[in-house]
């Protein structure tokens, strides 16, 4: 695939744990269209029932980002210069109503980190939230509001596997936080794998996604996909960019088995921590090699990050990586996830090309920053 796969929404972390339990979800199954009615008219139909049991996340979230120095750099292509700064973070997401104990069901990367969550529905209502399960692996997360009187129906989830190619999808949601847009599309294809980038720079698979053509944008995550009868088919979850018409969805038939995971498993998930080496780096090309009076591959060393370990190590700009523990590399993609595959307070064994000589350094990872 020529483009890259992003995540609609804005944040990851650890959060202290929650328990309890869930019922099972039952597929209801798939209605055939009447015959009285034309699309359009159940287009309205489905939003309408839909549209009040779907609801806004705003959330919290305390941690560390990298953040450059000289953001005028940035302008003019130059180097910015990167430190680690703490952040305070106020983003939002969407979900929906799952159950009438109050559950809401979104996507795991909406809420994960979260230190503090609102729940806000169609009526204005702004009700507290809480994690209480997440499955880190397919995306999806279920929040808890508790004792609220007004809590709208729950949505039904729909059969994913009876949906057809160029059956009409409606994704609902808060994307930009624009309250209660409706985007329309058709179902483009089923069972997807795609390496999905998230924003804490870590590559992820997932398998088995619903390609839809309706427009989904930051904020879209976490609402519901529906058909014609207004059931859930998926989760709205990331996007292809710059290509348009290209959205992706955790398909009903994922979220079954997901949320009988949860239920085996409540609370927040423990995510290990990813190893940081703290660079800014770009691949090799004629033009850099030119400039350095290098002829192989490798990636090159823009600038280390104030008090990461690479800059304590002395990597400095300049450094050309040629091998991350004994494995070549020719772009900064490879170095990134060799490294992100390492833990914190690992040795990563870094060989460098620097003004016409080799050397090698070791660098003990740190922990990679939330945003």
């Amino acid at each position: 695939m020529k483009f890259n796969v992003v995540v609609v929404a804005v944040l990851a972390g650890v959060v202290g744990g929650v328990s309890g339990t869930v019922a099972t979800l039952n597929l209801a199954p798939h209605r055939v269209l009447a015959d009285n009615l034309d699309d359009q008219q159940r287009i309205i139909d489905a939003v309408k029932h839909t549209e009040p049991s779907v609801v806004a996340l705003n959330v919290t979230a305390n941690g560390t980002r990298i953040a450059p120095t000289n953001p005028m750099g940035l302008l003019f292509g130059a180097p910015s210069g990167e430190r680690i700064v703490p952040f305070h973070e106020v983003a939002s997401g969407s979900g929906f109503v799952y159950d009438k104990d109050g559950l809401i069901l979104t996507d795991d990367h909406v809420v994960h980190g979260a230190q503090k969550i609102t729940v806000v529905f169609q009526n204005g209502d702004k009700i507290p939230g809480k994690i209480f399960g997440e499955d880190y692996k397919d995306d999806i997360a279920l929040v808890k509001v508790d004792d609220y009187a007004k809590l709208p129906p729950p949505l039904e989830i729909g059969d994913s596997a009876a949906v057809q190619k160029g059956e009409w999808t409606i994704a609902i949601g808060e994307p930009l936080e624009l309250t209660q847009t409706v985007t329309v599309g058709v179902a483009s294809a089923f069972g997807r794998n795609e390496q999905i980038e998230g924003e804490d720079g870590v590559q992820r698979m997932f398998r088995n996604l619903l390609q839809t053509s309706a427009p989904i944008n930051p904020g879209n995550s976490g609402g519901p996909l529906v058909d014609l009868d207004g059931k859930v088919i998926a989760i709205n979850q990331s996007v292809a960019a710059p290509a348009q018409g290209i959205g992706f969805a955790v398909p009903a038939s994922v979220i079954q088995t997901s949320i009988a995971s949860i239920q085996a498993h409540p609370g927040v998930e423990k995510i290990a921590p990813v190893g940081f080496l703290g660079v800014q780096l770009v691949g090799i090309d004629e033009k850099a090699r030119k400039v350095l009076h290098y002829k192989g591959n490798g990636a090159v060393i823009l600038g280390a990050i104030a008090d990461s370990p690479a800059a304590s190590a002395g990597l400095r700009a300049g450094d050309v990586i040629q091998a991350v523990n004994g494995k070549k590399v020719a772009s900064a993609q490879q170095v990134t996830k060799i490294v992100a595959a390492l833990k914190p307070g690992e040795i990563a064994h870094v060989r460098i090309w620097r003004k016409g000589k080799t050397q090698n350094v070791n660098v003990r990872l740190g922990e990679r920053p939330l945003g």
